[in-house]
């Protein structure tokens, strides 16, 4: 595993400055889930930046980055996706390799097939990682993604983040 000390220069800098906002326990979104996984319906966002040909890209001259997500439908091949995400902070060779990796669509669908999970929702959302300021994200994407998961009856979500 990497420590910080294998970041790289810029890196260690950005991170050692960065104002990070702690959030108060009564504003924690997480609920307690209060049924089996065999009954529950799931759905999945992650933060890899992966999007359909055919969306829109993400605007990597978003200086602070971009905040707006893409939908990706249940039947989508997970290996047609396309990785958007321009952040050097990490290698992108595995997730070219098996995008499972990093948004584990067919591993649920084995897992829904096995009677392990309830339903896999009709749509899942691909955010862009490496946001630099989150305001936006906090206060408007990332709400109207839940409101879009709580109208479709989305018990609970895997966030893979990136």
């Amino acid at each position: 595993m990497a420590t910080f000390d294998d970041l790289k220069f810029t890196h260690r800098v950005f991170t050692k400055n960065y104002p990070f906002h702690r959030w108060a326990v009564e504003d924690n979104p997480v609920a307690k889930l209060e049924k089996p996984l065999s009954e529950t319906k799931f759905a999945l966002v992650t933060s890899a930046g992966f999007m359909r040909p055919d969306d829109e890209r993400f605007n990597n001259l978003i200086k602070m980055g971009d905040t707006s997500f893409r939908e990706i439908p249940n039947d989508f091949p997970v290996q047609d996706l396309i990785e958007d995400h321009d952040s050097d902070s990490f290698k992108h060779d595995g997730i070219e390799a098996d995008k499972n990796l990093a948004f584990p669509l067919d591993r649920f669908k084995k897992l829904q097939k096995n009677g392990n999970i309830g339903l896999l929702n009709h749509r899942h959302f691909s955010f862009m990682g490496s946001i630099i300021s989150p305001r936006s994200l906090i206060t408007e994407t990332a709400p109207k993604a839940a409101k879009l998961l709580k109208e479709d009856g989305v018990e609970a979500v895997l966030l893979v983040p990136v």
